[in-house]
């Protein structure tokens, strides 16, 4: 077991190898899987991807964002930014909705991700949650940590009838236990957290938050859960979960990864807790995809060169507009 601190800096131990990990499930197993998943707000589910997948996306990754000098939408702002690449050669700063990226640039990639969030095991698992088919409302793309605070989805994105909508966390290498692991607080999908608005508005008071997920934290008495995976695994967890990933103790390792978010087909999109919003649904392998800021659209592609050129400007009205949103 390999030794670090918890966001909340508590010494927790997690697995190295994947005997050490706590329970898990094969595709064979939903049912089983499905019920653990509504114990403990999460689950995982292994041998969903098969590696050779996995060493393809990498390999695309590396062929197309890794050579390329522009901008790209980002996981942990949601703004166009360069590539912020480390001293070990690992883009630090994560992709965020890869099913909008320009097919002209970045295809190889593309093509394989939105394979393996419509895939048929896939498509199986969100149906043993759900007892429907899901939808994709948000992905991402990760190669180097850069420590995810502790948090629950459905503060920013859930499905209307909150604690239903499902993200999965995908290992695309074996995750070593220093890299900056993926966690997740079991059955803290129960706690009701604060309402986003106010004095806990994403907009300007997006600290205040942070500070008391971990106030809550340290309060109740909690498990950190920071599961093994090994290559072609996948972690489902609940809206509601609290989950993060933890600090870096072994730079030198990647954790290459993809996540995604499905909602039942059925429900509408909830963002901010606040408003439903309409999707822009595109249907890639019998499934349908939210794609938001669709770099095919040339409508999108100005919006970019706007963001891009403007970013202060244009960050800041986007900050008003969302404080307007969740007041």
């Amino acid at each position: 077991m390999h030794k670090i601190l918890s966001p909340i800096g508590t010494e927790i131990e997690i697995p190295e190898t994947a005997d050490q990990n706590t329970t898990t499930f094969d595709l064979s197993e939903l049912t089983a899987a499905k019920r653990y998943y509504d114990e403990n707000g999460y689950v995982v589910v292994r041998r969903t991807v098969d590696p050779a997948v996995c060493d393809s996306i990498r390999a695309a990754f590396d062929q197309t964002v890794k050579r390329y000098p522009g901008y790209i939408y980002r996981q942990a702002t949601a703004n166009p930014e360069k590539n912020k690449i480390n001293e070990h050669g690992f883009v630090m700063n994560p992709l965020l909705n890869l099913q909008s990226l320009s097919e002209a640039q970045f295809a190889p990639l593309k093509t394989l991700a939105v394979k393996v969030f419509a895939s048929d095991a896939i498509k199986s698992i969100n149906r043993a949650i759900f007892s429907e088919p899901g939808k994709l409302v948000q992905s991402m793309y990760f190669e180097g940590n850069s420590e995810t605070w502790p948090h629950q989805d459905t503060y920013y994105l859930d499905s209307e009838r909150i604690g239903t909508m499902v993200g999965c966390w995908y290992a695309l290498e074996d995750i070593d236990a220093g890299a900056g692991r993926f966690f997740v607080v079991p059955r803290s999908h129960r706690i009701d957290m604060v309402k986003n608005g106010k004095n806990f508005d994403v907009a300007f008071n997006h600290g205040r938050y942070k500070e008391l997920v971990k106030k809550i934290l340290s309060e109740e008495q909690i498990e950190f859960r920071a599961p093994f995976l090994q290559k072609g695994d996948v972690l489902f967890w609940n809206a509601k979960t609290i989950h993060g990933s933890l600090r870096t103790t072994r730079p030198q390792y990647s954790r290459s990864s993809l996540t995604s978010h499905f909602i039942p087909v059925s429900h509408r999109f909830l963002q901010f807790q606040s408003k439903i919003k309409p999707l822009n649904l595109r249907e890639f392998h019998g499934m349908a995809f939210h794609c938001p800021k669709d770099m095919e659209l040339l409508s999108s592609r100005l919006v970019l060169g706007v963001e891009t050129t403007f970013p202060k400007t244009f960050q800041m009205a986007k900050k008003l507009a969302i404080k307007a949103l969740v007041k």
